[in-house]
């Protein structure tokens, strides 16, 4: 049985933790994703419309955050390749407009980052995923409303949530790697 490493960060050690709910902020958060493309090059995206929620609870290890992504806001810089991901052949837009995740559980990590097990949602299929969260900080945005950053990073399987891509897809990694940097406010 694997054991998580003892918390070495708890709401006493992390300079202004505040528990609460907190709304993920669309302006200051990015949601990316990179795949081999051809086995030699990274091609890059971003999902430009989102919503999520952080619940910071008093023990960090209690915590829990939940998102939801519309999947036509794809974008990579090319009209072409971004209608193509959100055809049938890959994410079928028209049929799964939405990717979601929601946390069932938060572990320590390394050093003083987190885990974040949960259920992600991609294409009509629901697969367990771990994101390695970092905390980067606490402070005060507009009008001196409570902000918070974080970045979290994770690697899926595409072809485990029946995206195939077709003919194209043989071009493709299967493996893709997703990186969040987010900025949430107090609500």
């Amino acid at each position: 049985m694997t054991t998580s490493p003892e918390p070495t960060a708890t709401a006493a050690t992390l300079p202004g933790y505040t528990p609460g709910t907190w709304a993920i902020d669309p302006v200051h958060t990015e949601i990316a994703f990179a795949v081999r493309h051809l086995g030699v090059a990274n091609v890059r995206g971003r999902f430009d419309e989102f919503s999520g929620e952080i619940v910071l609870a008093e023990n960090p290890l209690e915590s829990s955050v939940v998102a939801t992504i519309q999947v036509a806001s794809v974008s990579t810089a090319h009209e072409q390749r971004d209608n193509h991901i959100r055809s049938e052949e890959f994410l079928h837009a028209a049929e799964f407009p939405e990717m979601t995740f929601r946390s069932t559980g938060i572990r320590a990590g390394e050093g003083d980052g987190f885990l974040a097990d949960g259920e992600l949602t991609v294409h009509g299929v629901t697969c367990p995923v771990t994101l390695e969260l970092e905390l980067l900080g606490f402070g005060k945005g507009y009008q001196d409303r409570p902000v918070a950053g974080f970045t979290a990073t994770t690697q899926i399987s595409r072809k485990a949530f029946g995206v195939t891509g077709g003919a194209t897809g043989a071009m493709l990694g299967d493996a893709i790697k997703i990186t969040l940097d987010v900025e949430a406010a107090l609500a």
